[in-house]
């Protein structure tokens, strides 16, 4: 029995519907505030049998946050992949985010050990690992200095990661990923599906950074793979390729049948945009479209290896440039 939380977001649900295309015997834990919808839809746009597939899933009612619910959805769980996480870049969700994240996964651990559950895999992000020296890609052993700067979602996932080392120095079986930048069908709103909603929208900037983006299947597939492994007390950077956000742009252009961005927005023009965007969202009462991270962040040029996870388990990632074709797809299909 599989137990998997944060099933009500892009990644935990396209990790539910590979694992229930493989028969697996399956829960979910969810907050009774939560929607499972997103997750049938996810089901649906992959598979003409989704709403069939959607229903082999135990949904159980609980939160990361409250030890005594997780120990009773654990109640006959076997294996555990820890998917669920709050993620913001807004000022205003750090000290909330940082707590949540890092307490939900201090507890998951804990009842994992007492459950004595024979494997974790735990999702983490690149945001918790170290830059890169002299140019060179960023890999699991880069050394991670926080500063002042360090936004809270790094944070927070850096000392979530903490947490599960905590668990394996204590004798539990885990693996922790670091995905890069996840493309796939989630919230066009929020998150990295939202790019294609900006571009459809017709976005006009672009800027001169560069990071890694993998697909969200090629993630839940590692994750399968490494549980399925021998492998444990390790951590993989899941990244497919590092590309400029410029190119990333003008593929989902390309994919959605519009102009790309091409004007080039500089590094006053950014520190001007997340200021008014900071000003409207105080008036408003919204969060900011844009953020001092996010318009900082579009500058860095930061790349990342898989060469240990291709080593490892063998696997091939999906160009990046189908993903944004098949995602475009989705959201026109979606959007119509």
């Amino acid at each position: 029995m599989i137990l998997v939380t944060g099933g009500t977001g892009m990644l935990g649900a396209h990790l539910l519907q590979e694992l229930v295309l493989q028969g697996k015997k399956l829960k979910a834990i969810k907050r009774s505030s939560s929607s499972t919808s997103f997750t049938e839809k996810i089901f649906q746009w992959y598979n003409n049998r989704g709403a069939d597939l959607f229903k082999q899933i135990e949904w159980v009612e609980g939160d990361i946050s409250d030890l005594n619910s997780l120990e009773q959805a654990l109640d006959g769980v076997t294996h555990v992949y820890h998917a669920a996480a709050m993620v913001s870049f807004s000022p205003r969700d750090h000290a909330l985010m940082v707590r949540s994240n890092i307490a939900g996964t201090a507890n998951l651990v804990n009842a994992c050990l007492e459950k004595k559950i024979e494997k974790l895999v735990h999702v983490s992000s690149v945001a918790a690992l170290g830059g890169s020296e002299n140019g060179e890609p960023v890999t699991e052993e880069s050394k991670w200095e926080p500063s002042r700067k360090t936004h809270g979602y790094a944070l927070s996932k850096f000392h979530s990661e903490l947490e599960v080392w905590r668990g394996i120095s204590e004798g539990m079986n885990a693996v922790i990923v670091n995905p890069s930048v996840i493309i796939g069908p989630g919230n066009w709103k929020q998150g990295s599906s939202s790019m294609i909603r900006l571009v459809k929208k017709g976005l006009k900037f672009y800027t001169k950074g560069t990071t890694g983006f993998v697909d969200v299947r090629d993630v839940a597939r590692c994750m399968i793979s490494l549980m399925e492994s021998p492998v444990s007390g390790e951590r993989f950077i899941l990244n497919a390729e590092n590309l400029p956000y410029r190119k990333v742009f003008t593929m989902i252009a390309n994919g959605l049948g519009v102009a790309p961005p091409k004007w080039h927005a500089s590094r006053a023009l950014l520190e001007i945009a997340w200021r008014l965007a900071w000003l409207f969202g105080k008036i408003t009462l919204t969060k900011p479209a844009l953020t001092k991270y996010t318009a900082r962040s579009g500058r860095n040029i930061t790349n990342y290896s898989n060469e240990k996870i291709r080593k490892t388990i063998g696997y091939e990632f999906i160009p990046i440039d189908q993903s944004i074709r098949e995602v475009c797809r989705i959201f026109q299909v979606d959007n119509q």
